[in-house]
């Protein structure tokens, strides 16, 4: 199969939660423990930092292999989803996993990918890993797909796990209180492993410090031991809490020389060293249009706070959203006084933009429907002022279209 014959092979047949929702969820480990036996056990083949967390997981994983490269290490880094390429999914200090790599992997084990129905997260941690291996890298930085004590990426004894945040997402799966849906997330929390949480929540506290107690980790809250001197090239005050996670990952790293200069420049040059793409990212500059791949509760709060603290004239959203995000959470959040521009991401789970213009009406934000992302980005361009500000998100899928 060629590139994009393989892509859709893996898209289509298999699983995929970013494109089928909680029916492709498979909540168990034993797919990935056989699939890593076949594969001849590539996570233990190299040294990794384990990230969970609802919002800042892959800013904070994008941080972290900026600042190993800076240091001189080879740095592999695995997050999900990708926005414009598989591959971005995959990454060895920054440059995208080979075309050619992802073809020989599922030609070389798609008798074992079939017989054994793999999901598409699954077969992908298992490419992922075993590039990793094959690359001999110093360290892999690995993202948790969705959770963590379930998560395929769950194989992996680390040296330093990272949970950022903590909220109401994906509840069909991980459950609906704050304590059961952290519980999951520290499920990445090992045995003697030290565990860094970014931000003290008086009620995941308790959950991680249990669960760390139990397993003899050491844990760490970052916003009370990190100073706030640090500061990042990511756009968006949001990154602070982010950054003090990934100092406190940092410091508790053993075995690898990493210097103050090296984390400083490292959080300076996060972009230019991953490629990091949808985290507060500046399209234009007049009029300012910005997107941003935040979409729960907690990550919209922290980007609308954002939006407030623009001078600008007016504001233009284009939003879209999947079907399954429970919009009444949301809607209170976005401002009134905005011109809105429904969507509906091209993906099987985007929601209708009719009954998307529907349901925002009802929390007075007003605005008209279009039939793609694309269309609904051009009407707010062409309806922009240059002291305006357009915003472009609610799913990662609208950002995707239009980066």
């Amino acid at each position: 199969m060629t590139y994009q014959e393989t892509l859709a092979w893996m898209f289509v047949q298999l699983p995929m939660y970013q494109q089928k929702g909680a029916s492709a969820f498979n909540a168990k480990l034993d797919n990935i423990h056989s699939l890593a036996n076949y594969l001849g056990h590539p996570e233990r083949k190299f040294k990794s930092i384990h990230v969970a967390g609802t919002n800042g997981k892959g800013s904070s994983s994008h941080m972290l292999a900026s600042i190993l490269q800076e240091a001189g290490y080879k740095t592999g880094l695995y997050t999900s989803p990708h926005l414009k390429d598989f591959r971005e999914r995959i990454r060895v200090n920054g440059k995208l996993v080979p075309k050619s790599f992802v073809t020989d992997f599922v030609k070389d084990n798609k008798v074992y990918l079939d017989a054994h129905k793999l999901s598409f997260f699954e077969m992908t941690v298992g490419m992922a890993f075993k590039y990793f291996e094959l690359e001999k890298v110093d360290i892999a930085i690995v993202e948790v797909g969705l959770g963590g004590r379930l998560d395929s990426t769950n194989i992996i004894t680390p040296e330093v796990s990272l949970i950022t945040n903590i909220g109401y997402d994906h509840v069909e799966m991980l459950g609906d209180t704050i304590a059961k849906i952290a519980y999951e997330k520290a499920g990445i929390i090992k045995p003697g492993v030290p565990v860094v949480v970014s931000e003290l929540q008086e009620e995941t506290a308790v959950v991680f410090s249990e669960v760390a107690i139990e397993r003899g980790s050491k844990i760490v809250f970052a916003s009370e031991v990190v100073p706030g001197k640090y500061k990042t090239s990511l756009l968006g005050g949001y990154q602070a809490r982010n950054v003090k996670g990934v100092v406190a990952v940092i410091n508790e790293l053993k075995g690898f020389q990493v210097h103050e200069s090296h984390i400083i420049q490292g959080l300076e040059n996060v972009s230019i060293n991953t490629g990091l793409l949808g985290r507060w990212q500046i399209l234009e500059a007049q009029p300012l249009i910005v997107c941003d791949t935040a979409h729960n509760t907690e990550g919209l709060t922290i980007v609308l706070d954002q939006i407030k603290k623009q001078e600008v004239t007016d504001l233009h959203l284009v939003i879209g959203f999947v079907k399954e995000k429970n919009l009444e959470q949301i809607f209170p959040l976005f401002p009134k006084n905005a011109h809105y521009y429904f969507c509906r991401p091209n993906i099987p789970r985007g929601l209708d933009e009719i009954s998307l213009q529907e349901r925002a009406e009802a929390y007075g934000l007003m605005g008209d429907a279009y039939g793609s992302v694309l269309e609904a980005f051009n009407a707010a361009k062409s309806a922009a002022n240059k002291s305006d500000f357009i915003f472009v998100g609610g799913s990662t899928f609208v950002v995707a279209e239009i980066v």
